[in-house]
């Protein structure tokens, strides 16, 4: 599946945006299941989005190490 960059740039932020909701909403429910599953749901998404930024951080900061070694090599 091939989406646009844009909301591929954007999937982590949306990620833990819905993770924060989720859990604001834990929190404002008053009733008996529905706070325990947005609980479980929001940290989850919330965990899913950091986890998904940090790798793409983690990624480009090698791939931008990679390219300024090789081009070094050429010089």
């Amino acid at each position: 599946m091939w989406i646009s960059r844009p909301v591929y740039e954007f999937l982590p932020y949306l990620y833990m945006l819905v993770g924060a909701v989720l859990l604001t909403a834990a929190w404002m429910v008053q009733a008996q299941v529905w706070p325990s599953l947005f609980l479980a749901l929001g940290a989850l998404s919330l965990m899913g989005g950091l986890v998904l930024w940090l790798r793409r951080k983690d990624y480009r900061t090698k791939q931008a190490e990679y390219d300024s070694h090789s081009l070094d090599d050429k010089i």
